[in-house]
């Protein structure tokens, strides 16, 4: 037998007001309630922490990349010292790129399965981790070792200066790459709701 004012069961809620008007009849207090409600509440911080990490890496190549450093070379007259900023600016943005990149590859997989191996914003975002880490961890150190090799030359008027040139050449034209698939993915993502 049920016991007086019990409310009478009815065919489980299908929306989220229907599941907290379910447990408000059931008289669970506020303080229980955000806890019954947790996994909504992290299915919705995975969204969110998806949408930061697109935003903070595309961003960060953006304003680093086409606006900090070409300001940095224009004001600071010391061209030996603008570069090192710049890189120690470059590295950090690496550094959130793996972070993010790595990150948005396990959201992906995570909400669609191998499905996700058919998405193009799938392979954008492979694409970017994988320049990311040749950056980060082939050309920089690389650039690095030359620039040390130079002192107490400036690299750039030293006898290392065309291997540097060539380095950085290549560096900036996966740099831009990398930018341009981060256009494509933000494009993606905001025309087609990818991340609900």
């Amino acid at each position: 037998m049920m016991p007086p004012n019990f409310p009478s069961l009815r065919s489980p809620p299908h929306t989220e007001e229907g599941v907290i008007e379910t447990l408000r009849e059931f008289h669970v207090n506020q303080e229980t309630l955000p806890l019954l409600c947790y996994p909504h509440a992290m299915k919705n911080l995975s969204h969110h922490l998806a949408s930061l990490s697109v935003t903070a890496w595309v961003g960060s190549l953006w304003a680093i990349g086409y606006l900090a450093v070409p300001v940095l070379f224009y004001a600071q007259p010391d061209r030996q010292l603008a570069g090192f900023l710049a890189g120690q600016m470059f590295v950090k943005a690496g550094y959130l790129g793996m972070i993010c990149g790595t990150y948005l590859l396990a959201y992906y997989l995570a909400q669609s399965g191998r499905a996700a191996l058919r998405q193009g914003v799938f392979w954008a975002i492979a694409s970017m981790l994988m320049i990311t880490l040749i950056i980060q961890l082939g050309i920089q150190p690389a650039m690095n070792d030359l620039k040390v090799q130079a002192l107490p030359l400036d690299v750039m008027n030293s006898a290392l200066a065309g291997r540097f040139k060539r380095l950085h050449g290549i560096s900036s034209i996966a740099y831009l790459l990398e930018s341009m698939l981060g256009i494509y993915l933000l494009i993606k993502i905001n025309y087609f709701n990818i991340i609900k």
